[in-house]
């Protein structure tokens, strides 16, 4: 996770359908019929700081799970999978204090970069079920509301976890939510992470990759290779070391490449950012 775009009502609306998770799994939700492939052309924008219309020409849109898709277009569901959002804090740790990492201590890891966020704990098969029950309730949400596809945060946990959890025990946990997604009729996207290389398609069963700033890390070429035109990559305006003109000129750039402010707010806020190859 390079940038932070979580809502208060995000927050809030999450920890309501917490509170609730136990109530339903993937094997008691109905599953709709809907390709399982991101489509390897087109305009995407990333809509995680607030919903609005997309601008003229954009074909994919990303938004949170507790937004609604943008009519006429493919929608991409954002859930944070590995560690918690801030509002939804006291959620996990009344009605599922198991699945949160803590150490010797018994506190709670914290992710070191967002220290409101805790990180789930993925280590054992137990945890990850858990994990996964109560985050089906939400991946079926954005296939109630006719998203096309979900894609999980913070898939790398395991490196900001201070050597606590594994990559092993993420991807296991990854794959579980991948199924969920599946079974619901969901395209399920890979969330940065390009250490996995063709794994995270052929093993782990993302089939897609929704990137942040793979031109400015020099990481797009890991993700290209493995799923070839399936990569949405978001660049931001604050850290982007070269001009846009010369990044859309890049053949080692996603074609699906676009340029967003940090907080990826809305087109009245002075700050928004949007432009596109």
């Amino acid at each position: 996770m390079r940038t932070r775009t979580v809502l208060l009502t995000t927050a809030v609306a999450l920890a309501a359908v917490l509170s609730t998770a136990g109530c339903a799994d993937a094997a008691t939700t109905g599953a709709r019929t809907t390709s399982t492939d991101l489509p390897t052309s087109g305009r995407p924008d990333y809509q995680l700081g607030g919903a609005y219309t997309p601008p003229s020409g954009v074909t994919i849109v990303e938004r949170d799970s507790t937004d609604r898709p943008a009519k006429g277009t493919y929608g991409i569901c954002y859930v944070n999978g590995f560690q918690t959002q801030p509002e939804a804090a006291r959620t996990w740790k009344k009605s599922y204090p198991s699945a949160i990492l803590r150490d010797r201590d018994g506190t709670p890891v914290s992710d070191p970069g967002w220290p409101d966020e805790m990180l789930l704990d993925t280590r054992t098969a137990a945890e990850r079920a858990l994990i996964t029950k109560v985050l089906t309730k939400t991946v079926a949400r954005c296939g109630d509301r006719g998203f096309d596809a979900v894609e999980f945060d913070n898939l790398d946990s395991w490196t900001r976890s201070g050597g606590r959890l594994t990559r092993a025990g993420n991807l296991a946990l990854a794959r579980s939510l991948v199924a969920a997604g599946h079974r619901l009729g969901l395209a399920v996207g890979q969330k940065n992470t390009p250490q996995l290389g063709a794994s995270g398609r052929e093993q782990t069963g993302f089939d897609f990759v929704v990137a942040e700033e793979c031109v400015q890390y020099r990481e797009c070429g890991a993700y290209t290779k493995a799923y070839g035109k399936r990569v949405i990559d978001v660049e931001y305006s604050d850290t982007l070391e070269r001009s846009w003109a010369s990044v859309c000129k890049l053949k080692s750039r996603p074609a699906m490449t676009i340029l967003r402010d940090r907080d990826l707010v809305a087109p009245k806020d002075d700050a928004y950012v949007f432009e596109h190859c």
